[in-house]
């Protein structure tokens, strides 16, 4: 993953203090009226058809419907999908309308692009809870962007429109379907998709639902484009098989010019491709990821990538970004850029209570200082150590720290345990502790919610919870 070591974060960031984290506007008038001006920043990757791009510029000089698809397969979104909902909103900054489809019959199909094998089937009431699940980080996030983040009150911003494609799916007779639908898709076309081509090449195959899915969404637009006269479809660089499927259908169809943009794939540092197949999504739901760890991501981003970063998932303006990474390259130290991205997509994502909670586990966590770690309830604790091994223990009168490490199962021989203590390798709460024989005292050892955060070495956790 991008992030290593955590970066201690309440310095002063962009004139404020991040301790006291107080809300105000975020950012600049980072406007593009040409959509296509987001290729400078690197948030659009190409456009269908290229030649087409004086057309859509002149499209765009007037307001317009644009379009993005995020299927419900799971109960939430996640980075990988960010940057996609970010080119959404670029539009929205622009004056058109966003609408995003949310696919509760196309999740039933499976999208084959960038998979080697077959999805596993949803069942109909789990794709019901993801649809929900997915509605509500949308809503969440364009809301959050209003609030904290578009700061032209003299200009009101289109509303979202979410839709759910199960919705003029659902009574559709499958015979009527094919013999109006599929009769303007050749079969010669679909075979040559890279997501369909790669499939048939390997082993695994393709089953014939997957391989319907591109006529599920081109109709998709087709629908929009009649209702909601929506002529720009918006995806990730891996769905552009699927938006040349819609536009060749659209030209048949329909006499209206259509476009298709994508952005780029998000990676690793590595090239790993980030999104929940991979195993290493950072969820925008607070209870899969929560604001802490996805502040912490954009805060250890590396010096090579934070620009690249700034520019896609900010909204802050050219001259910002450049003022910022002239600091940071003056005083790479002070991690200005990294503390810049990490603050604007938290308040995105999760709101400025994100963005508190998130700073105020930061510091709880590496400033070692006693009373950030006091301010934190037993339940933010558990959330913060969620992946850090707990054990309850009762508090008998002479427990010694020898006691502790012995009954936590730190240490298999208690020569081992002496050893480590005498040498300064355990500290209790962050401070360090040297005698084996040394007795816990409650308000010393043990938190006032009676609990002691023990580590181990640099980086080994535990979690004590007592029993009064």
């Amino acid at each position: 993953m991008l992030h290593t070591k955590p970066i201690l974060t309440w310095a002063v960031v962009r004139g404020r203090c991040l301790r006291k984290v107080q809300v105000r506007k975020l950012s600049k008038a980072a406007i593009y009226r040409d959509l296509l001006q987001l290729r400078n920043r690197g948030v659009l990757q190409s456009m269908h058809p290229e030649e087409w791009a004086p057309e859509l510029t002149r499209v765009v000089s007037s307001p317009q419907a644009v379009y993005c698809g995020f299927d419900p397969t799971a109960n939430s979104l996640h980075v990988g999908n960010l940057l996609t909902i970010i080119a959404l909103i670029h539009c929205q900054r622009a004056g058109h309308s966003p609408i995003a489809v949310v696919g509760g019959a196309t999740a039933a199909i499976g999208d084959p692009s960038g998979k080697t094998k077959d999805r596993e089937p949803i069942d109909a009431e789990a794709i019901e809870k993801n649809v929900l699940g997915i509605s509500e980080n949308l809503k969440r996030i364009f809301a959050n962007h209003e609030q904290y983040i578009w700061n032209n009150s003299s200009k009101k911003l289109q509303h979202l429109r979410i839709l759910n494609n199960l919705d003029w799916y659902k009574n559709q007779n499958v015979v009527d379907f094919l013999s109006v639908v599929g009769r303007s898709f050749r079969m010669s076309q679909m075979l040559a998709k890279h997501s369909v081509k790669s499939r048939l090449q390997s082993s695994e195959g393709m089953c014939f639902t997957e391989f319907t899915y591109q006529i599920f969404q081109a109709h998709d637009w087709l629908h929009l484009l009649k209702n909601y006269n929506c002529r720009i479809q918006i995806g990730g660089n891996d769905q552009l098989g699927n938006i040349t499927a819609g536009h060749e259908y659209l030209c048949k169809k329909s006499k209206v010019n259509a476009f298709g943009l994508t952005v780029p794939l998000i990676t690793t540092d590595s090239g790993v491709k980030l999104g929940k197949s991979d195993g290493n999504a950072l969820w925008l739901s607070p209870d899969k990821t929560s604001p802490y760890e996805l502040y912490q991501f954009f805060l250890n981003l590396p010096d090579t990538e934070v620009e690249k970063y700034m520019k896609l998932f900010t909204f802050l303006s050219d001259d910002e970004i450049e003022n910022l990474i002239r600091k940071q390259k003056a005083s790479p130290e002070s991690r200005l850029a990294q503390k810049a991205v990490a603050e604007e997509v938290v308040s995105l994502v999760h709101g400025t209570s994100g963005l508190t909670e998130a700073v105020r586990w930061t510091k709880a966590l590496w400033s070692e200082d006693i009373n950030s770690l006091v301010s934190l309830s037993a339940t933010e604790l558990r959330r913060l150590f969620k992946n850090t091994p707990t054990t309850e223990l009762l508090l008998e009168p002479g427990t010694t720290i020898m006691d502790l490490v012995i009954r936590a199962k730190c240490f298999n021989r208690t020569v081992d345990a002496e050893r480590v203590i005498k040498a300064g390798g355990v500290y209790l709460n962050y401070s360090r502790v040297t005698n084996p024989d040394e007795v816990m005292v409650p308000g010393i050892h043990i938190l006032p919610i009676n609990i002691t955060l023990m580590r181990i070495g640099k980086k080994n956790y535990h979690i004590i919870r007592w029993i009064m």
